[in-house]
């Protein structure tokens, strides 16, 4: 029973690792939520230059995508929420 315990461990472990630093260093400049634009506006802007959404997040000063870019790279992409621009780390 104890290998079994130290597997699941071991997944949590690495998929709470996963989540942590797949945002890397990431920063949106930060903007008041008022001045936010709606997401679906973004989504609608990225569906136009070609690229497939699979979903998109809000995060606490961005928008967080992940999609396919025109080019078909899986992505997972960050956009300021005032001007719709991709964040880059």
């Amino acid at each position: 029973m104890k290998p079994l315990l130290h597997a699941i461990a071991a997944v949590a472990l690495s998929a709470s690792a996963g989540t942590a630093f797949s945002h890397g260093k990431v920063e949106c400049p930060p903007h008041p939520k008022s001045e936010w634009r709606p997401h679906t506006e973004l989504e609608q802007k990225l569906i136009k230059e070609g690229w497939t959404i699979r979903r998109m997040e809000k995060t606490d000063s961005c928008y967080e995508v992940y999609a396919k870019t025109p080019d078909g790279k899986r992505v997972e992409a960050f956009f300021d929420p005032k001007t719709l621009e991709r964040v880059e780390d």
